[in-house]
């Protein structure tokens, strides 16, 4: 990426994150505990954390390559989210995507955490991509809806043009326009994979079931999907619809987890 265009970039999500009510200090708990390595945290319990030179023993083991300064965001509750605020982070900072680990999780629910860890040449590069995240992250818990009757839970995602992050988490084709849908208990993930797929002309780019490898064994379908930028919006909205009346189904009442931004 070229200079201008990271610069336009990092002024995109300055303005976005300036617009924002939360901040670090009232969404991101952050606080000086005395370790360097220390960025902040945020919603769904969510930690950014920064080592400016690991280990050279480490280094083959996390699979760094030629990085040694890295920038790490790990979660209990949330996988979507994440990779949805570290697209965003390293389209503004010089910095890389290495690895991304789902594991089973959600402190007990059907679904995921999350440890992504990103490389950079220089440790103010891989620091600043970590704080985007966690600024930035209450926005994709937005449209990440629970029920109060139980640990069921829907997510949704989308932006109009996709960067590193998305395309090594599910292959979508960078610079295009990314859409995804996820539920747990896995049944209503496949019921609702269909309906989006069925609502706009749209491109399917992975799939992830319980058993094929994609979700860790969670109880959840999740899909990927990309298009027209206003195809793959349609879809996912109407993936949200059918969502919420599905989650639902047991009376409870269907929540978005902060304001849903879809």
């Amino acid at each position: 990426m070229d200079q201008s265009t990271i610069e336009k970039v990092m002024k995109e999500v300055a303005a976005e994150m300036n617009a924002k009510e939360c901040c670090h200090s009232s969404c991101g708990n952050i606080t000086d505990i005395g370790l360097t390595e220390f960025v902040g945290t945020a919603i769904g319990h969510t930690y950014g954390l920064v080592i400016a030179s690991i280990d050279p023993m480490l280094a083959e083991p996390f699979n760094l390559g030629k990085y040694r300064s890295i920038g790490i965001i790990g979660a209990r509750t949330g996988a979507g989210p994440q990779l949805m605020a570290v697209d965003e982070a390293v389209k503004a900072t010089n910095t890389e995507v290495i690895t991304i680990e789902l594991p089973r999780d959600t402190e007990g629910g059907g679904g995921h955490g999350s440890l992504i860890i990103v490389g950079a040449d220089d440790v103010s590069d891989a620091k600043r991509c970590v704080e985007i995240a966690l600024d930035v992250l209450p926005k994709y818990f937005g449209d990440v809806y629970g029920c109060s009757d139980s640990s069921n839970h829907l997510e949704f995602q989308y932006t109009a043009r996709a960067s590193q992050c998305l395309n090594k988490a599910f292959g979508t084709p960078i610079g295009k326009a990314f859409g995804m849908t996820c539920a747990a208990p896995a049944a209503i993930g496949v019921v609702l994979a269909d309906v989006a797929v069925k609502a706009a002309n749209v491109e399917v780019v992975a799939v992830s079931t319980p058993k094929n490898g994609g979700t860790s064994f969670s109880n959840e379908v999740i899909l990927a999907m990309t298009g027209d930028s206003g195809a793959v919006r349609q879809a996912v909205k109407a993936a949200i619809d059918a969502g919420k009346q599905l989650l639902g189904a047991f009376g409870g009442e269907v929540k978005s987890t902060t304001t849903p931004y879809i």
